[in-house]
């Protein structure tokens, strides 16, 4: 059996046996292509002129402008790469979002920028498989601290609403206790502070709730217990994230 290894930057990374990783992310064949350039953290250029956004993933935040393209610049740039994807529509800037295999073999660029700490797991596969795949990358940097974990402050603590209100707008992983699951007409709110209208908070829209129970995740029975929750933050008088799909929360090891 092949074992599918991630190595980069003086580490080695066993994620899965090669098989596993076909199967975890097996979408179909969107194309191949030679990287002629990156964009930004997470979309490059063919030499077709195609432009590649890498599902899956969100980049993680820097206040430099080249760190933010480094990463994946390191890994594609020159490359052979094929492409492959739930759907191959373009998004509303004409780039093709896919899941992007190097010269190919089954060595995927979301697994090697997610075991860097250079990426964040967005929550937005629906293939249970492949997201495990992607979750297991990411879970392996953290506990090695690499990458973006190597600063605790990554993982923002819940009962600290001015820190998250300084990400608007950002993608952000958040840790801590719900205090309290309130509904408010169509919207059922995970409170993380005593004061609701200030506090950080997820907010779970109604049409989204049978998903959520479908998985085992009953909002209710999160009262008392800790979560990580990624996502965008808003400000609707204190930080929200909403979430929108099951793989946005995480039940803790420590309830």
């Amino acid at each position: 059996m092949r074992i599918a290894a991630l190595a980069l930057c003086g580490f080695t990374l066993v994620v899965t046996a090669g098989p596993a990783i076909a199967a975890g992310c097996a979408f179909e064949a969107q194309g191949e292509g030679r990287v002629a350039a990156v964009i930004d953290a997470r979309t490059f250029r063919l030499e077709d002129g195609r432009e590649v956004r890498l599902a899956g993933i969100e980049p993680v935040y820097s206040e430099k402008p080249a760190d933010r393209t480094s990463a994946l610049a390191a890994i594609v740039t020159g490359h052979e790469v094929t492409l492959a994807g739930e759907d191959d529509t373009p998004d509303r800037y004409g780039r093709q979002p896919a899941f992007v295999y190097l010269d190919h073999s089954d060595t995927l660029v979301q697994g090697l920028l997610l075991a860097q700490g250079d990426a964040l797991v967005s929550a937005t596969v629906t293939s249970k498989d492949c997201a495990s795949v992607l979750a297991a990358a990411e879970a392996e940097a953290r506990l090695a601290k690499r990458g973006t974990w190597a600063d605790s402050s990554v993982i923002k603590n819940a009962e600290s609403a001015d820190d998250i209100l300084a990400g608007i707008g950002r993608f952000m992983v958040v840790e801590g206790k719900v205090l309290s699951v309130r509904q408010a007409g169509a919207t059922t709110y995970l409170n993380f502070g005593r004061n609701w209208t200030r506090g950080f908070a997820v907010t779970i829209s109604r049409r989204m709730i049978a998903a959520f129970e479908a998985a085992g995740i009953v909002p209710k029975s999160l009262e008392n217990r800790k979560i990580r929750v990624r996502g965008w933050v808003e400000a609707r008088g204190g930080p929200r994230i909403e979430a929108l799909r099951v793989g946005q929360i995480e039940l803790l090891g420590e309830n």
